[in-house]
């Protein structure tokens, strides 16, 4: 039995030749993978199958792919990975603000699609270790009125849930079982994406500005979620 044959996989793409040879290559690694051309179809299947992940392409009849991602992001609580044209910066920071968890520029090549695939489905699953240090063995954190539950994958700010992608909640456990020292973005990058930092990918930069505004944080003059100059980021146990 293969170790991923429960794991189900909806590419929305429209190039058939490319879908087609995608979807070849996550099968033969075990995956259960099915596709889907039209971006409209591709909203309400998502809602309604719920797959383990979704391979997203930005041109897409019926809607784009910043279309399906915005209008999925409440009811789908799966890790998204977006196709995005090479070094278009734009694109990246855009699908990262709507809530894709991560990019992957086209042409994908095959192994690093995979691995990103591989990398964001142990993520949602847990089966990845984000220890830095023995703090992070805690599965609660309590901050004022925020209050982290690593269990459950929650996040609650004044007994309201808090909304957040996978990504972002994996970012904000990171930081937040690490409060008092800072995180440099290439621990960051180590820890939550599997590669190097490049000194240029801003994913982190946006996922911060969106968490910040989610829990309550000036986004103008953070108080919990500090950026120190050529350093990284502090999450501040007591504001």
């Amino acid at each position: 039995m293969s170790v991923n044959e429960d794991q189900t996989i909806l590419i929305v793409e429209d190039d058939e030749r490319l879908a087609s040879l995608t979807q070849e290559y996550l099968q033969k690694n075990g995956f259960n993978v099915s596709v889907e051309p039209d971006g409209r179809k591709a909203i309400s299947r998502i809602v309604n199958e719920q797959p383990s992940l979704v391979i997203l392409d930005l041109m897409l009849p019926g809607a784009d792919g910043f279309t399906v991602c915005r209008s999925v992001r409440n009811d789908y609580k799966g890790p998204i990975l977006m196709l995005t044209a090479r070094s278009d910066d734009v694109d990246q920071i855009l699908g990262l603000e709507i809530g894709a968890d991560d990019y992957v520029s086209k042409p994908a090549k095959p192994r690093v699609l995979l691995a990103r695939v591989q990398s964001l489905l142990r993520r949602s699953t847990q089966d990845v270790d984000l220890t830095i240090d023995a703090s992070k063995e805690e599965q609660n954190l309590v901050f004022g009125p925020l209050k982290i539950d690593n269990s459950r994958r929650e996040a609650w700010l004044s007994n309201e849930e808090v909304e957040l992608t996978s990504a972002e909640f994996d970012l904000l456990w990171l930081l937040a079982s690490s409060a008092g020292r800072i995180l440099s973005r290439e621990e960051i990058f180590g820890e939550l994406r599997g590669i190097e930092y490049d000194g240029q990918d801003r994913s982190v930069d946006v996922r911060i500005s969106r968490i910040r505004s989610k829990i309550g944080d000036d986004p103008i003059h953070p108080r919990r979620i500090k950026t120190i100059r050529s350093k990284g980021y502090l999450f501040v146990k007591e504001v």
